[in-house]
């Protein structure tokens, strides 16, 4: 088993000055991997030298996930100070965020969590694997009013110790400045969809500004993102001339040019990988080896508007398309 020292992994700022890995280990896998191939993966993540985890309880897999934490508590491979766990509240839990805390503290076996998000800015449920054709009905645009609600009871979570820090995921320019001014604990985070040919430069920009970190999913362009957020027209990053020609000049995988680009860029890459080669590489390539000035550069002419994962199963009655769920018209 080949491994990092943690000690060694760059690290970035969360606003208070708090120091957290540049890199983390995402969950994501429930449309390809079952609950117990991705705890697995956690497991070697951790011992691999992992110690940020991007959990949610939407994944569908957080008690499996929780044996791992506590395993490895218990084993003393790892202690719970030196993690940095993350979970979300899923949409059809925005007016009990409460009981979705606690029960995703209990499935995860970590008595508090270092970071709890709003995984989107809506109510609007979906059932899990749901495919691209999927609405409910009861879906509404989005409310000032209801996230307020919502992010309010993060709040007091925040204030009674169950949660270290809050975060936001999918939101846009538009949906943060309307809400901005009426939160009293700023976000500490916020995820987003962002890889080279997606790299979201306003908001990014934005986020940065408001002393955000902002958090990239998707960082590869996912190749293996659910059958629903496929569609024709779709770039692969990694299949980029520009990527091929920097990964060679490196001797690496055009995935890990990927990695690099957002770490030096300054987002917190989470990518998922089941297999300890990919997530073993993953990590180690944020210690050594970095792109050149004139490949960043290079990265940044990539920008393509490459939206991946669009959203649409979220959609409300009377929405023109998925562009209205991010303020794009």
């Amino acid at each position: 088993m080949h491994s990092v020292d943690p000690a060694i992994v760059p690290k970035k700022k969360l606003p208070n000055g708090e120091e957290i890995p540049c890199i983390g280990m995402g969950t994501f896998g429930s449309d390809r991997y079952d609950a117990n191939q991705v705890a697995e993966a956690v497991a070697g993540g951790i011992k691999a030298g992992y110690r940020l985890i991007d959990c949610a309880a939407a994944y569908g897999n957080e008690s499996e996930i929780g044996k791992v934490f506590r395993a490895a508590f218990d084993e003393g491979t790892v202690s719970r100070k030196e993690m940095f766990i993350i979970s979300k509240v899923w949409n059809d839990m925005h007016e009990r965020v409460e009981e979705a805390c606690k029960k995703s503290i209990a499935d995860l076996q970590c008595d508090y969590l270092d970071m709890y998000i709003i995984h989107w800015p809506y109510p609007n449920y979906h059932a899990p694997g749901c495919d691209a054709d999927a609405r409910n009905p009861d879906s509404k645009p989005f409310s000032v009013a209801e996230f307020v609600n919502t992010y309010r009871q993060l709040e007091k979570l925040h204030n009674q110790g169950l949660i270290r820090h809050i975060g936001v995921s999918n939101m846009t320019i538009k949906k943060l400045e309307a809400v901005w001014p009426l939160l009293v604990i700023k976000p500490a985070a916020c995820e987003l969809e962002q890889h080279p040919c997606f790299q979201q430069q306003a908001l990014f920009d934005y986020l940065v500004e408001k002393d955000v970190l902002p958090f990239g999913y998707m960082p590869i362009g996912s190749p293996e993102r659910p059958d629903r957020d496929v569609f024709p027209g779709d770039i692969a990053d990694i299949e980029q001339p520009e990527m091929q020609q920097i990964a060679a000049a490196h001797g690496v995988h055009p995935a890990i040019v990927a990695l690099k680009w957002a770490v030096q860029r300054g987002q917190v890459p989470i990518p998922f990988a089941t297999f300890e080669p990919f997530y073993y590489s993953n990590l180690l390539c944020t210690t050594q080896d970095p792109l050149t000035d004139e490949e960043m550069a290079l990265i940044a002419t990539l920008e393509r508007g490459n939206r991946l994962v669009k959203g649409q199963v979220f959609l409300w009655e009377g929405a023109k398309d998925y562009t209205e769920l991010w303020d794009e018209d």
